[in-house]
């Protein structure tokens, strides 16, 4: 499939998740890799063009992987460019509309929560990392953050205070 958006110009919104730990999937066959382990803690972020993604999904997965438990495993897919790993991820999103931005944490194989656009375009970024982190709460053991808080301060241009 091609894309619907360039991904020059989308490659800043993907690097903002790398530099924090989040690993893009950009085929169904990395997607149905990842998911083939089904053991532990799997996020995977829909990343999207849309506002909401920038200004709220985006930096409140940042904030949440600051969190002192994470998911095991950090992934995203953007809606829109990766079409073919997207249209993938979803179908392991089982029982739930496609949404983007929206945000998936897997544990051994299930679906255990979800984050929808619905949802994210109500909250703001603190909203987001405590949702997130509640759910990272309930059903994750990994140590986290992902990265040190400058770093991930850094790739959102974000004042730590």
């Amino acid at each position: 499939m091609q894309p619907i958006y360039n991904p020059d110009v989308v490659r800043p919104m993907w690097k903002e998740l790398d530099e924090i730990g989040v690993r893009p999937l950009t085929s169904a066959a990395e997607v149905d890799e990842v998911m083939a382990n089904k053991s532990g803690t799997v996020m995977i972020v829909v990343n999207s063009i849309c506002g909401c993604a920038a200004g709220n999904a985006r930096p409140g997965v940042a904030v949440a992987l600051q969190n002192k438990v994470i998911p095991d495993r950090l992934y995203t897919v953007f809606a829109g460019v990766d079409r073919e790993a997207t249209a993938r991820a979803r179908d392991y999103i089982v029982g739930m509309p496609p949404s983007s931005p929206s945000i998936a944490l897997f544990r051994d194989g299930e679906l255990v929560y979800m984050l929808h656009r619905k949802q994210i375009e109500l909250m703001d970024i603190d909203s987001v990392a405590h949702n997130l982190a509640e759910a990272f709460d309930k059903f994750c053991s990994t140590p986290g953050p992902s990265v040190p808080v400058d770093v991930m301060a850094k790739a959102f241009n974000m004042l730590m205070g």
